[in-house]
């Protein structure tokens, strides 16, 4: 505690309200008075799924209100160029928590008995915490796998490694994603409520046991599906995979928002005297959209809107919670998304044809899976009472900026070889008037470079016609550079590469130098 206290002083002055002085003995003089203002703060990210830069009325939402959502925006830093390290979520997921591109664990989105992707021997944001003295956990969706790889998951046994070899006190999951098989919570290493008399056995590749599909028995579905989520139906929902046994430990996708909720909320009250981080990762808005009936029909907009509503109702009740013990003061909340908006992403629930007016994505072109701006441009708050002022910045930021700016939040070095793609951006998460990146790299199914408000995306060979004639998202792929002035052309509309050739040479070299790179700057 003392080096960490010392090293705050140090690389941190401006986050202390109270002067900051260290006695010969390297003690701190702190008064009691002072004791409350020189605690380390909670740490809280609201990790959303699938949410747009335009699906809150915070960034200019006509159709659809958020308003405890608003209100820390209102009160806080609303980031209007934020992003993604990812325009998909696994990688999103693992860069956030690594402070790593994607690419280089060549991580994808994962079936929902992968193994896991953060290897327990690899640096994370939750161990950075814990070092700090931080209680960590992680609450709802996970999809970084699970298991070592070694053996296929025994869900009926311990399942590890998972959250609590990466650094995590407590893990409280929906394995992979709303889905994907098993259909069920895994609270620490096991399975909520699985009877030892109904096993549950999962397979990807082959059906097992007697459960009906959506290929075999459409009329049960209550929502139609395509060939990807027409497997095992559970909770009239067909799903990514096939599962068997586990009838009991069954989750019923309408409870989501209170069973994580109040495990959230659990997990703050039983550690209010100690600092504590935690990682809220939403299932909404991601499909199977199944809002609770408090939330049905609230939106207009269907089963998506809904969702907004049912998310942004979670949001307000973890913030009171955090009121209600006096803590929200002292708590540095962040609020994103894992990558840009879907309205059809594999069941037919009505979302495209009740949007009305609503632009998930704002003003930007793309989405989910997209190289284009959509794909990766977050809506993002950062509220933080203590130390913030209400604010608006046009700063170029990274999720995958957040490990090394909290580490030197809570006085933690790193090592050169940890977390090398985070750059220590503290000052403009907690000032909107201060600078953010230069560069910053997005990911889709190619590479893309930010230079200010230039942007080069990477030529590719790859085909994505399932994005645009199934998702109906443009993917921005193309054989052949892309180059866009964002001040000039924000929608991305005018590829500018045929006539900047030097200034394509120059981003590719600098996004080739980004790609080899093997230590932090």
């Amino acid at each position: 505690m003392k080096t960490i206290f010392k090293s705050m002083c140090v690389l941190a002055p401006m986050m202390l309200l109270g002067a900051c002085s260290v006695a010969n003995d390297d003690k701190p003089i702190v008064s009691d008075s002072d004791n409350k203002s020189q605690q380390k703060p909670n740490i809280v990210i609201f990790y959303v799924d699938d949410l747009g830069y335009g699906d809150l009325s915070a960034y200019g939402a006509k159709h659809v209100k958020t308003p405890n959502v608003d209100e820390l925006a209102n009160n806080g830093i609303r980031f209007t160029d934020a992003h993604s390290s990812s325009a998909t979520c696994t990688p999103s997921r693992y860069s956030l928590l690594t402070g790593e591109y994607a690419f280089r664990n060549k991580a994808s989105v994962l079936k929902g008995d992968a193994a896991m992707i953060i290897k327990p021997e690899q640096p994370t944001l939750a161990k950075v915490l814990k070092k700090a003295g931080y209680q960590t956990g992680v609450v709802g969706k996970w999809h970084l796998g699970l298991g070592d790889g070694t053996k296929p998951i025994d869900w009926n046994q311990a399942v590890k490694p998972g959250p609590l070899e990466i650094g995590f006190d407590y893990s409280f999951l929906l394995p992979a994603t709303g889905d994907r098989v098993p259909t069920v919570y895994l609270e620490n290493h096991h399975v909520l409520n699985l009877e030892k008399s109904d096993p549950l056995i999962i397979d990807y590749e082959q059906k097992v046991g007697n459960r009906p599909t959506g290929y075999e028995n459409p009329e049960l579905e209550r929502q139609a599906a395509d060939h990807q989520h027409n497997k095992t139906i559970i909770n009239g929902i067909a799903r990514i995979g096939w599962m068997q046994g586990g009838h009991k430990a069954e989750w019923k996708d309408e409870d989501f928002y209170k069973v994580f909720t109040d495990k959230a909320n659990d997990f703050i009250r039983q550690n209010q005297v100690d600092p504590f981080f935690l990682f809220f990762s939403f299932s909404d808005i991601h499909v199977p959209r199944l809002p609770n009936e408090r939330f049905l029909g609230k939106s207009g907009m269907g089963v998506r809107g809904d969702s907004i509503l049912q998310m942004d109702w979670m949001t307000g009740q973890v913030v009171k919670q955090l009121k209600s013990l006096n803590l929200l003061d002292n708590t540095l909340i962040i609020f994103t998304s894992d990558n840009g908006p879907v309205l059809n992403d594999g069941y037919d629930d009505k979302a495209v044809e009740l949007l009305g007016q609503h632009k998930p994505a704002g003003p930007f072109r793309g989405g989910k899976y997209s190289a284009y701006e959509a794909g990766t441009r977050m809506p993002t708050i950062l509220h933080y009472p203590n130390q913030v002022k209400p604010g608006v910045s046009d700063a170029l930021m990274s999720q995958v900026d957040i490990y090394a700016s909290v580490a030197n939040l809570v006085g933690i070095d790193l090592n050169q070889d940890e977390a090398i793609d985070s750059q220590n951006r503290l000052s403009a998460w907690l000032d909107a008037s201060e600078p953010g990146r230069q560069y910053l790299l997005e990911e889709s199914y190619t590479l893309s470079l930010r230079d200010g408000q230039w942007k080069y995306i990477k030529p590719t060979d790859k085909k994505a016609a399932w994005v645009t004639n199934d998702k109906n998202i443009e993917s921005g792929l193309s054989p052949s550079a892309q180059l866009f002035n964002l001040a000039q052309d924000p929608q991305e509309q005018h590829n500018l590469a045929m006539k900047k050739p030097q200034k394509v040479s120059e981003l590719k070299q600098k996004l080739d130098a980004i790609v080899k790179r093997a230590q932090r700057e």
